[in-house]
């Protein structure tokens, strides 16, 4: 399995955006939760306070975002290796006309019924 880590080379980082929870807390206050990353949490008295934090959390964490590509490794469909191995039977057309014959069969009876 290949693995390949891109990172930004640029000077100035991309900006991070996150979705975040709020939720009004039963004491009053506010808490402001990063969805996914239920670590990154901040509270405070006011929805913005408790964002306020939550920034700050998250600037001291220094999140970092790296794109993985992970190549797959290569197999082969396990029919392939029976593809084409009657391709040199002389009795192949035979088979097929016999398959030909039943199938034109088959549809006469069901359009019979």
């Amino acid at each position: 399995m290949n693995l390949v880590v891109k990172t930004s080379t640029g000077k100035t980082a991309p900006k991070l955006t996150y979705d975040v929870l709020i939720e009004n807390q039963q004491d009053g206050g506010v808490s402001a939760t990063v969805l996914g990353l239920p670590d990154f949490r901040g509270s405070g008295v006011t929805k913005e306070q408790a964002l306020e934090k939550l920034i700050q959390l998250l600037q001291e964490r220094e999140p970092e975002i790296v794109t993985l590509e992970i190549e797959l490794p290569q197999t082969e469909h396990p029919w392939m290796k029976f593809a084409g191995m009657h391709k040199d039977n002389p009795l192949f057309s035979e088979v097929l006309e016999y398959i030909e014959a039943e199938r034109s069969q088959i549809d006469l009876e069901n359009e019979t019924k």
